[in-house]
């Protein structure tokens, strides 16, 4: 399981390249080896002959470069300030799909194609930082070419699938690898520790995600955009290689259309108990729980008696020692559902209420 992923928004990375050398210059004549003679000198040797990759390879290959060369058009590098990332063309229009995480608090960018050309000013339209996407808009969206986004519910395990970006500002960088898992729920994590979305059915995939990778798009062998590259795996010891996630294209497409429509999502499809709560420490200095800080008027939370002060250790079964591990138990359930809440109270007795779910807000 992972324990931790790591938002990869953009940050200042000295890049170094070497070029590899070696001496391949001709010998002089004196000295330039004679091949040997086979039929004196050791066993024959037949003669190199061309070969040809297999057929089915080059199928493959081609189908990549079919695919690069449709959806590349679609990917854009977007620049804040001294940070970049990567986006989607959505529409005609010049609508622009991203993570939250690489707008941030800006509100004016730089776009670019990723294959050439000179940067456009481009303007927020609306964010959604608790599913991590977000929309601009490009003021110039002449000869902008909109990438086509797939059902990713038809997407299966094991597909081959192409990330395209801009990692490390490297803008065009095509990677490639399958879908390695469905289904998984995680959540970002900023570099100063706070943490950021939650992904809700995320795709994981084995195609490499750097940082500027965010916001790019993942795609499959009809060229049709399945997910948004979001995370990259870490752990203490730095990057975990092969293990990227994705926010699903229908959801994407989905908060994408309400934020061109309204400015904000009014429909997140995202439960919530109606809370604001913190992580609860122990006397041992270990997380216990979530403790609630506030509860909304009418919320289920509210019905159901949760009261300030109480600790949440658990929803539905699953165990909540964080803010992070209740989000990520709360995203993999539906609004109007009802769940078992358990909670510690002031007195450090454990009891159980029902709650019916609300919905997440934007």
């Amino acid at each position: 399981m992972i324990t931790q992923v790591t938002a990869r928004s953009a940050g200042s990375l000295a890049l170094v390249l070497a070029f590899a050398t070696s001496g391949c210059g001709m010998l002089p004549d004196a000295t330039r080896a004679t091949p040997a003679n086979p039929a004196t000198s050791g066993p024959s040797q037949r003669p190199s002959q061309n070969v040809s990759p297999p057929a089915a390879a080059i199928d493959v290959e081609s189908a990549y470069e079919q695919v690069i060369k449709r959806v590349l058009p679609s990917i854009v590098q977007i620049t804040t300030g001294n940070d970049l990332g990567s986006g989607i063309v959505f529409d005609t229009q010049g609508h622009i799909v991203t993570n939250a995480h690489v707008v941030g608090d800006a509100r004016e960018f730089q776009v670019t194609v990723a294959t050439g050309g000179q940067a456009r000013h481009a303007t927020l339209v609306g964010t959604y930082p608790a599913g991590d996407l977000a929309v601009i808009k490009v003021g110039d969206a002449d000869g902008l070419a909109p990438a086509l986004f797939a059902d990713s519910a038809a997407v299966r395990v094991g597909q081959m699938v192409l990330a395209m970006g801009n990692p490390l500002g490297l803008s065009g960088t095509v990677t490639q690898g399958i879908v390695s898992a469905l289904g998984r729920t995680v959540t970002g994590q900023y570099d100063d520790g706070r943490p950021g979305g939650t992904i809700a059915d995320a795709i994981q995939t084995s195609a490499a995600i750097n940082r500027g990778n965010s916001g790019g798009a993942l795609v499959d062998l009809s060229g049709q955009v399945v997910g948004i590259p979001t995370l990259g795996a870490s752990d203490q010891a730095g990057s975990v290689d092969g293990i990227g996630f994705a926010i699903p294209s229908t959801t994407a497409s989905d908060i994408a259309q309400q934020l061109i429509k309204d400015g904000r999502v009014v429909n997140s499809h995202r439960a919530a108990l109606g809370v604001r709560v913190g992580t609860a420490i122990g006397e041992n200095g270990e997380p216990i729980g979530v403790v609630v800080s506030t509860v909304a008027a009418g919320s289920g939370a509210a019905k159901a008696g949760i009261r300030p002060g109480d600790v949440i250790v658990s929803v539905n079964g699953a165990p909540t020692p964080t803010t992070t591990a209740l989000s990520e138990v709360l995203a993999g359930l539906s609004p109007r559902k009802q769940v078992k809440v358990e909670l510690l109270d002031e007195n450090g007795r454990v009891h159980a209420v029902t709650v019916t779910l609300g919905e997440l807000p934007s």
